[in-house]
């Protein structure tokens, strides 16, 4: 995650790639819109595998606590 940055002023303070001022929701975006990480890369002419696996984990991150459901509380 040290490739994440949040810095205020910066694309509304949404988190982006290090030195990028693509967020991580556009990224995120256009990856499942359909976009290779390939196609991105020649787009912007910036990220790298790392950069792609850090958007990934963020995602991860972020998308945890929303999908974790208490089962106990489901049950009738």
């Amino acid at each position: 995650m040290h490739r994440m940055a949040l810095e205020p002023g910066k694309r509304g303070g949404r988190p982006c790639i290090r030195g990028w001022r693509t967020t991580v929701v556009d990224v995120l975006s256009m990856l499942s819109s359909g976009m290779r990480a390939q196609d991105i890369q020649y787009d912007f002419a910036e990220p790298d595998a790392e950069e792609f696996a850090a958007v990934r984990a963020h995602a991860a991150d972020r998308a945890h606590p929303i999908c974790s459901l208490n089962a106990s509380a489901t049950r009738h």
